[in-house]
């Protein structure tokens, strides 16, 4: 079966993405148990995040509160040091990130966490802030030398967030030039070198919809690869969900 479109009509008229978002980790966690070598786990990671309507109003006062001695709570005296203002005040959303995820383990090396499957939420795509820390993030799991797979089924976001990564690390893919593909799913993990530059690798797959999903390398060491096809269990998790 291909894949659908979960952010337009007519799947979204009686299926929200979510619901296939917070599933299919789960799914892909029961495909891993056949498909990990003895020693490997795996684990499901599913996090919404929410933004949060303040009421500006409850934060305002009238007058800006005045410097004041400091109570000394060690001996119920009073500290002579006046606080101090700040050297600067700024509205910023600090909200958490959308985070729906599988993560592989080496159950043998003290769950040393070895790799990473990551699927994108429309927010991770929706503003320029959220697109940086979504890529800080998968900088971060392959400085750490741990393989990171991310799969972009998001149609309402014409974003690349593998493009962006690949901005921010100074490299450059010939399949991302010059309109990068918005679906896709890729592959990469990172090869150190004494002395010389680190490599990374990848293996990029663009999806389209309406056709099936790629299989997917996913890396536990430097010579020791698994295959992981998104197919099975994308479809799995659609009829578990109903989603024609």
């Amino acid at each position: 079966m291909p894949l659908r479109d979960h952010f337009r009509s007519p799947v979204n008229d009686r299926h929200t993405w979510d619901a296939l978002h917070a599933m299919w980790p789960g799914n892909i966690v029961r495909q891993l148990f056949d498909i990990l070598p003895a020693g490997y786990v795996s684990a499901p990671g599913v996090h919404f995040g929410k933004d949060f309507e303040i009421d500006v109003s409850a934060f305002e006062v009238d007058e800006p509160p005045t410097s004041g001695p400091i109570a000394d709570t060690s001996d119920g005296g009073v500290a002579t040091a006046e606080a101090s203002s700040p050297t600067m005040t700024l509205e910023t959303d600090l909200s958490d990130q959308d985070e729906f995820e599988v993560r592989v383990y080496d159950s043998e090396r003290g769950r040393e966490l070895v790799a990473a499957i990551e699927i994108v939420s429309p927010s991770n795509k929706d503003r320029p802030e959220n697109r940086r820390a979504f890529v800080a993030k998968i900088a971060a799991l392959l400085r750490k030398d741990i393989c990171v797979s991310v799969v972009d089924l998001v149609t309402i976001r014409q974003f690349n967030l593998c493009a962006d990564l690949l901005e921010l690390i100074g490299g450059a893919d010939s399949q991302l030039v010059p309109t990068p593909p918005h679906l896709y799913a890729v592959t990469l993990r990172s090869r150190k070198r004494p002395k010389r530059l680190t490599l990374l690798d990848a293996w990029f797959y663009p999806m389209t919809v309406g056709q099936p999903l790629p299989t997917l390398p996913i890396w536990l060491t430097s010579d020791l690869r698994i295959l992981l096809p998104l197919e099975s269990g994308y479809e799995d998790t659609c009829r578990l969900l109903r989603i024609a």
